[in-house]
């Protein structure tokens, strides 16, 4: 296990994974690499700048003179939305990034089992030592892409639903008196 910390061994490694699951599985890689900055992009602001978000709209609605109008209501309105904005920005994308790797990974068991009926069609036999190839690149993009989309949908449930209660909390403490 210790060997894997090497750089050389472990991108050794790395790189005999994605020569045995085919091109899908790399395309899988950049997909998870960008949906993980986009996680932890969210993380971090989660940890150091929700708060701000409340205070800013705060102040401003302490700063109003007028709580009782139409147009404090709407302005009311208005500062709710935008600090709901901050907080689900990039939901969406990420929403989609684990959405798009199961279907990718689907793409690559399409992919391996054409390679295997090539393999069939060409020897003219089920010989399973040259079909190994073609089974492995259908099974491992299929692991990837349900394991990335896992990984995602845990983080991506949790900002959902952080951003609501964060909203909710929001639109109780700017009061109209």
């Amino acid at each position: 296990m210790l060997q894997y910390l090497n750089p050389n061994t472990a991108l050794e490694a790395l790189q005999s994974f994605l020569l045995t699951g085919g091109n899908v599985l790399v395309v899988i890689m950049v997909v998870a690499f960008f949906m993980w900055a986009l996680i932890i992009e969210r993380l971090m602001f989660w940890t150091t700048a929700r708060a701000g978000v409340d205070r800013r709209a705060q102040r401003a609605w302490t700063a109003r003179t007028d709580h009782k109008s139409w147009y404090a209501h709407a302005v009311r309105e208005r500062l709710i939305s935008e600090a709901r904005q901050e907080l689900e920005r990039f939901n969406d994308v990420i929403r989609a990034l684990v959405s798009v790797t199961p279907l990718l990974g689907l793409l690559g068991t399409v992919t391996g089992m054409v390679e295997v009926f090539d393999v069939m069609a060409v020897t003219g036999s089920s010989n399973a030592r040259l079909m190994a190839g073609g089974i492995s690149k259908a099974t491992i993009p299929t692991m990837a892409g349900l394991v990335v989309s896992l990984s995602g949908l845990v983080f991506i449930n949790a900002f959902e639903r952080g951003a609501k209660q964060a909203a909710h909390e929001l639109s109780d403490k700017l009061l109209i008196e």
